[in-house]
C-alpha cells in the first residue's frame, strides 16, 4: 500500500516562515487552504524555502506573497503582515513597479533590475534603497505562467558607499586612476576626468594623456619611465587646452598594486589640480621681490633682528639678521660689519630699556612705538616702530626725528617766554587754536574764575560768561575766526564768588609763512568800574527818587536780617554749649554701657536693658545733632558730589521708609552740575523732607524728587538778601499732600516748631535742613498751598571741580592694635571710658587730663603712634597747639581729634579744615576702632605687636610718662590663629574676617584661589577657611595645591553641600555649612586642631 499524502510536507525544514505559512489560515486569500494548492506552488514554495538569498513569489493575478526567512529579514516590520497580503496593498510605495512586473513576468517574460532605486517603509519611516531585482514565470498545472519567482538581493550599502567616496573625491579635488602600462589603458574616476578636461565617453590611453601634456612635461609621464624604481613617483606637470590655451597645473602620485605573473602590471594613483598652489607661490615670488625692491628703495631705515638670551631664557641683547640701505646711511651703522653680531658689540651704551621694549615685542605680539635718542651717535634722535615677525625675530623702522626734536625744543623755549610774559601780565591772557576752541589760559583768568585748571578748554570758557552775553559773545568770536579778523567784543565773567564783572576782550590771530592762522592770542580787561560809572551816571537823574525808597526798604530788611541774624547766633551760642557739655554726658553713657554689655553677654534680660538704654542715647546723639545743625555749628566735610546719583542710590532706602503706599519718581536732568556739600547732610535733608512729605499724604500719595541746574540772577538775589547771584544745583521735593497756609510756611524753619501731634517730632527737621543748606552756603524756597502740595526747593552752589569719589567710612572690619595711644580729656568720666574701650582693642594707653601735661607726656620721649585729643580743652594751650606741637616733635605722629561741639578751632566756615580727623561724640566702640584704624593706616601705619619703645631720659620725663600711663583692662587671650579666608563674595569675606579677628585670631583675605596660593606661599597659615566655588580654581584645588606644600595646613570648608570630593574622612578637615554665625565657627576653629 501507499503511503498517505501529508499536505504540509513540502513545508518541512522552511524554517521560522515554513511554520508560519503552516499556521496561516490560506482560506481567506485567493490559494484557498495548503491542501488545495497545486504542485507547482508546493514545489516553488519549497524551493524558496531552502534558499539562502531573499526570495518572495507572487501567485496570480493579485500577486498574493509567499516569501522565505531572507525576504523576511528584508521586509522588517511589514513582516509578518506582508504574508499571505496581495502584493500591491502589501507595499503601496512600489505598487507602480509590482504592477509592471505582475503583467510583465505573468505574460511569459522576464525582467531583471540593477540598482533599481525604491523608497520603502521598512522600519516606520520611509528610507531609500537600492535593490538588484530578478523575475521569472513560475508555470502552473496547465503549463502557462500561473506565479511570478522573484530573487531581492539588496545593495543599498555598497551604492551608499560609491556616493560617499565620490562625493569625497569631488570635494577635496582628488582623481583617482588605474593604470595598465602593457596595455596602456587607464580606469578612471569621475573627477580624474573633470581635471584633465575629459568627456565620459572618452577611453584613456597612455598616448591621450600625453597629447593634453604641455610639450615641455611629456617626458615625465607615460611608458618611457617604466624602467624606473617607481614610474608613478610625485610629479608636477602643465596640461595644456590647445581650443582655450589655458595652462592647469597637475600633481600626479601612485604605486604598483600587483604584478601577475603573466607579466601585466597595475598602478594605482591619485592626481589633483594644484593650479591656485602654483599662482600663490608665484604670487609670493613676486611680492618678495616687490617687498625685497622696496626694503631696498625705502628712505626710512628698517632692520630685522633675532633676539640673544642667556641661559635662563631672558632677552639681553639682539642681532642684526638684515637691514636697508637706509639704515646704514642714517645711523653709520655698515651692513657688512653688523650682520650676525651682537648690537652691544656695534653701538655701546645703548639705553636698557630698548632691550625691554623689544622683549615685550616679543612676548606679547603687540606692536611698539618709542623715540630713543643716542649719545654714540652725537645724540641723535629716532624714532622707531618695532613688530614680531616669528619666534624670537622682530623688525624695526626707523625715523631719523633730530630736526623734529630740535624744531618742538625751539618752539617749548618759544613758549614758555610767552607764558612767562603772560603770567606777569594783570590781565586775562588766553590762546586758541586756529579752530576757535580755546587751549589755554593765564592763572589770573583762573584765579578770578576759582575754576580748576583745564576745565575750560574748548567751549567750557562759555560758563563763565553772564547767560545774556554768551550769545553776542560766540557770534562774534564765531565771526571773526571765520574772516581772520581781530576780535573784540565786551561781555560780563562770573568771578568766584558768584558776582559778575564787565570785561573788553581782544584777540588777534597769529600767521604761519603761507598766510594761514596758527593760533589765536587774547585778554581780558576788567571793565566793570567803567561800566558802572557809565550806568550810574546815565540812572542817576531819573531813578534818584527810586533809590531813595529803596534804599527805605532795604533798611528795613537789614534791621529784620540782622535781629534774626543775632538771634540764631544766640541759638548757635546756646546750643553749642549745651552740645559740648550734653555729648560728653552721652559719651561717659554709651562708652559704659558698652562695656557693660560685654560684661552680661547672655544675660538676656540685661541686654535688653541695655539695649534699651543705648537707644536713649542715639536719640539724644540724634537732637544734639539736629541742634548743631539748625544753630549751624555741625562740622561739615564737604565733598564735590553729582547729587544725582545720590538721589538714585537713595531710592531703595526712600521706598522702603515711605511704605508702597507712597509713588516715588526720581527725575534727574542730562548734564547735571556738581556741588561741593556734605554728601551725608544732604541725603539726611532729602531723607527728612521725604518724611515730612509722607507725614502730609497721611502715607498715600505721590513724592516727585527732582534734581536739575538752576541760575539765580540778580533780581532774585536783589529780593533775596541772603542769596547771591549765580548758578546753582537745585533739588525739588514736591507732594501731593495736604498743602500749608502762608502763617504756617512763615514757621516752619523755626526751631520746635511742628504741625504733628504731641510726641509726633521735635520741630527740628526742617530747621536742620535749612540750617545745613545755610552752612553750605545755599538758599531754600517753599511753595505750597492748602490742598494743593507741597514743594520745596534747595539750591547748592555749582562747583567746577572734578567729582569726588565717596568711600563708605563704616565698610573696615572692626580690628584693634598694639599702638601707643595718647588719650588727652579733661573730663575724668569721658577719659576713663575712653582708655576702656582702647584697652579692650589691644591698645597701650596713656592719659592726660589737658593739653599741658599731654605735650610734657609727648617731650618725654616716649613712642607714641596716635594723639587722641578733644577739641574744647581748659588752660592757655588748645587742642590744635597741641598737635601743631607734638607733630613737630614726632613727625609720624597721627591726630585725631574729638568733640561734641568744635567752636571755631579747627571748623572754618563751618567746614572741617583740610587734613584734619575728627570723631564726633557720642561714638560707640565700632566706631571708635574704625576710625582709629583708619587713621593710623592712612598715615602709613600697620598693626605692629613688637614696638620698640624708648625709655624716659630724666626725671621729669619719668614722672610724666608714670601719670600718663592708663590702667588697661587685659586684653582677651588670643589663641593667634592665622586664619586664611578664601571668599570671592566680598561680603561673606569681610563678615568672615570680622568674626575670625572677633574671636581673637590673625584673618588673612584673598578674592580667589591664586589669590590664597600667593599669600600662603610667603605667610605662615594654621587653617584654610574656603568656598567651594571659586572664580578661578575650585576650593577643593585649591586645599589639594595648599596641602603639599603644607601637609600640617588645616582646612575648613565653607559650603552648603554634604562633603566635598577627596576629602571624605581626611584628618585635619572639617565642614562648615552655610549660612553660618560666630558661635558655629567659633567651635569649629576650637575642634580642628584637636
Amino acid at each position: 500500500m501507499l503511503a498517505p499524502h501529508d499536505p504540509y510536507g513540502f513545508l518541512e525544514n522552511g524554517g521560522e516562515i515554513g511554520a508560519l505559512i503552516a499556521q496561516f489560515d490560506w482560506s481567506r486569500t485567493p490559494l484557498g487552504p495548503i491542501e488545495t494548492w497545486p504542485q507547482s506552488l508546493r514545489t516553488t514554495t519549497a524551493l524558496a524555502l531552502s534558499s539562502p538569498l531573499p526570495v518572495m513569489l507572487l501567485w496570480g493575478r493579485d500577486g498574493t506573497l509567499i516569501y522565505n526567512d531572507g525576504y523576511a529579514a528584508f521586509a522588517g516590520k511589514r513582516h509578518p503582515a506582508l504574508l499571505g497580503a496581495k502584493v500591491l496593498e502589501g507595499w503601496p510605495e512600489a505598487a507602480e513597479l509590482n504592477a509592471r512586473v505582475l503583467d510583465t513576468v505573468l505574460a511569459g517574460n522576464t525582467l531583471s533590475l540593477r540598482e533599481q532605486r525604491l523608497a520603502l517603509n521598512r522600519r516606520g519611516v520611509p528610507e531609500d534603497c537600492w535593490l538588484d531585482l530578478d523575475y521569472m514565470p513560475i508555470l502552473g498545472e496547465d503549463g502557462r505562467p500561473a506565479g511570478v519567482f522573484a530573487l531581492v538581493i539588496e545593495t543599498t550599502e555598497r551604492v551608499r558607499t560609491e556616493q560617499r567616496l565620490k562625493i569625497a573625491q569631488e570635494a577635496s579635488g582628488v582623481g583617482v586612476f588605474e593604470w595598465y602600462p602593457e596595455s596602456g589603458l587607464l580606469d578612471v574616476s569621475d573627477e580624474y576626468r573633470r581635471i584633465w578636461g575629459m568627456p565620459p565617453d572618452v577611453q584613456v590611453t597612455d598616448d591621450l594623456l600625453v597629447s593634453l601634456l604641455h610639450p615641455d612635461d611629456r617626458a615625465l609621464s607615460g611608458s618611457p619611465r617604466l624602467t624606473g624604481a617607481n614610474p608613478l613617483a610625485y610629479v608636477e606637470y602643465r596640461r595644456f587646452d590647445p581650443a582655450t590655451g589655458e595652462i592647469r597645473w597637475i600633481a600626479r602620485q601612485g604605486e604598483a598594486v600587483s604584478t601577475p605573473e603573466s607579466g601585466q602590471r597595475r598602478f594605482v594613483g591619485v592626481c589633483f589640480d594644484i593650479t591656485p598652489r602654483k599662482a600663490a607661490e608665484d604670487a609670493l615670488r613676486a611680492s618678495e621681490a616687490r617687498w625685497r625692491n622696496l626694503f631696498e628703495q625705502m628712505q626710512e631705515g628698517f632692520f630685522i633682528a633675532e633676539a640673544v638670551r642667556d641661559a635662563a631664557g631672558t632677552m639681553v641683547d639682539f642681532r642684526f639678521v638684515e637691514m636697508n640701505p637706509a639704515f646704514e646711511a642714517r645711523t653709520d651703522v655698515r651692513m657688512a660689519d653688523a650682520i650676525g653680531r651682537n648690537v652691544s658689540e656695534i653701538i655701546p651704551n645703548l639705553p636698557p630699556e630698548l632691550i625691554t621694549t623689544y622683549a615685550i615685542v616679543l612676548e606679547t605680539g603687540k606692536p611698539a612705538r618709542y623715540e630713543i635718542n643716542v649719545p654714540s651717535m652725537k645724540h641723535r634722535w629716532f624714532e622707531a616702530r618695532a613688530r614680531r615677525i616669528g619666534p624670537d625675530r622682530f623688525s624695526v623702522l626707523f625715523l631719523d626725528i633730530t630736526g623734529r626734536k630740535r624744531a618742538e625744543a625751539a618752539l617749548r623755549e618759544s613758549e614758555a617766554r610767552f607764558r612767562t610774559l603772560s603770567q606777569s601780565m594783570p590781565n586775562h591772557v588766553w590762546t586758541a587754536r586756529p579752530d576757535g576752541q580755546l587751549d589755554w589760559f593765564n592763572e589770573r583768568i583762573y584765579a578770578f574764575t576759582g575754576a580748576a585748571p583745564g576745565t575750560l578748554d574748548g567751549e567750557a570758557w562759555m560758563a563763565m560768561v553772564h547767560p545774556e552775553d554768551v550769545a553776542s559773545a560766540a557770534a562774534s568770536w564765531e565771526n571773526a575766526r571765520r574772516d581772520g579778523i581781530p576780535y573784540e567784543t565786551e561781555f560780563r565773567l562770573r568771578r568766584q564768588d558768584g558776582t559778575f564783572r564787565w570785561h573788553i576782550a581782544r584777540a588777534v590771530p597769529a600767521h604761519d609763512e603761507r598766510g594761514a592762522i596758527t593760533r589765536w592770542v587774547g585778554t581780558n580787561t576788567d571793565i566793570d568800574a567803567q561800566k558802572t560809572a557809565e550806568a550810574a551816571l546815565a540812572d542817576l537823574a531819573d531813578t534818584l527818587e527810586e533809590r531813595v525808597a529803596a534804599r527805605t526798604a532795604e533798611l528795613a530788611k537789614a534791621e529784620e536780617a540782622l535781629r534774626h541774624s543775632q538771634k540764631m547766633e544766640a541759638i548757635g551760642n546756646l546750643t553749642g554749649g549745651i552740645a559740648h557739655d550734653f555729648n560728653n554726658l552721652l559719651q561717659v553713657i554709651s562708652g559704659n554701657l558698652q562695656l557693660l554689655s560685654r560684661e552680661i553677654a547672655g544675660d538676656e534680660k540685661a541686654e535688653k536693658r541695655v539695649d534699651n538704654a543705648m537707644a536713649g542715647v542715639a536719640r539724644g546723639s540724634k537732637l544734639a545733632a539736629q541742634l548743631l545743625a539748625f544753630g549751624r555749628r555741625q562740622p561739615l566735610e564737604p565733598k564735590v558730589v553729582n547729587v544725582g546719583r545720590l538721589i538714585r542710590d537713595m531710592d531703595d532706602l526712600l521706598r522702603r521708609t515711605l511704605g508702597d503706599a507712597i509713588e516715588i519718581e526720581s527725575i534727574i536732568v542730562g548734564g547735571l552740575w556738581h556741588t561741593l556739600v556734605d554728601p551725608a547732610n544732604v541725603e539726611n535733608a532729602i531723607l527728612n523732607l521725604a518724611i515730612n512729605s509722607r507725614d502730609a499724604m497721611d502715607g498715600q500719595g505721590r513724592l516727585t524728587i527732582e534734581a536739575g541746574n538752576a541760575f539765580l540772577d540778580d533780581a532774585y538775589s536783589g529780593a533775596h538778601r541772603d542769596v547771591a547771584a549765580g548758578q546753582y544745583v537745585q533739588i525739588s521735593v514736591t507732594d501731593t499732600g495736604s498743602g500749608m497756609s502762608r502763617e504756617v510756611m512763615d514757621q516752619i524753619f523755626e526751631p520746635f516748631f511742628s504741625t504733628k501731634p504731641q510726641g509726633k517730632g521735635t520741630g527740628l527737621g526742617l530747621s536742620m535742613v535749612y540750617g545745613f543748606v545755610k552752612q553750605s552756603g545755599g538758599h531754600v524756597k517753599v511753595y505750597s498751598e492748602p490742598g494743593r502740595g507741597t514743594t520745596i526747593k534747595l539750591y547748592l552752589p555749582r562747583s567746577l571741580q572734578t567729582e569726588d569719589m565717596l568711600v563708605e567710612k563704616d565698610a573696615g572690619p572692626v580690628t584693634g592694635g598694639s599702638e601707643t595711644i595718647l588719650v588727652v580729656e579733661d573730663d575724668e568720666a569721658v577719659r576713663e571710658t575712653v582708655i576702656a574701650l582702647l584697652g579692650e582693642l589691644g591698645y597701650r594707653v596713656l592719659k592726660a587730663p589737658d593739653a599741658q601735661s599731654a605735650l610734657a607726656v609727648v617731650e618725654s620721649g616716649v613712642a607714641i603712634d596716635l594723639l587722641f585729643t578733644d577739641v574744647v580743652m581748659p588752660g592757655p594751650l588748645k587742642s590744635p597747639d597741641l598737635a601743631r606741637k607734638a607733630k613737630e616733635r614726632l613727625p609720624q605722629l597721627s591726630v585725631l581729634f574729638t568733640s561734641g561741639y568744635t567752636e571755631n578751632s579747627i571748623v572754618h566756615g563751618g567746614r572741617l579744615d583740610e587734613g584734619v580727623n575728627l570723631l564726633s561724640k557720642p561714638y560707640g566702640r565700632e566706631a571708635l576702632a574704625r576710625k582709629i584704624r583708619q587713621v593710623l593706616v592712612q598715615d602709613g601705619k600697620t598693626p605692629s605687636y613688637e614696638t620698640v619703645r624708648p625709655q624716659p631720659k630724666s626725671a621729669a620725663q619719668k614722672a610724666a610718662l608714670q601719670a600718663a600711663a592708663a590702667p588697661v583692662p587685659e586684653p582677651a587671650r588670643r589663641s593667634n590663629l592665622t586664619v586664611l579666608v578664601c571668599e570671592d563674595d566680598a561680603i561673606i569675606r569681610m563678615d568672615t574676617a570680622d568674626m575670625v579677628q572677633d574671636l581673637g585670631h590673625v584673618a588673612l583675605e584673598a578674592e580667589n584661589g591664586l589669590k590664597a596660593l600667593e599669600i600662603a606661599t610667603g605667610r605662615n597659615v594654621d587653617i584654610l577657611l574656603t568656598d567651594i566655588g571659586l572664580p578661578d580654581i575650585s576650593g577643593s584645588e585649591l586645599a589639594h595645591r595648599l596641602r603639599a606644600l603644607k601637609p600640617e595646613l588645616a582646612i575648613i570648608f565653607a559650603t552648603g553641600r554634604d562633603q566635598v570630593e577627596g576629602f571624605e574622612g581626611a584628618a585635619r578637615t572639617a565642614l562648615l555649612r552655610k549660612p553660618y554665625r560666630l558661635h558655629a565657627l567659633e567651635k569649629i576653629l576650637g575642634s580642628i586642631l584637636d
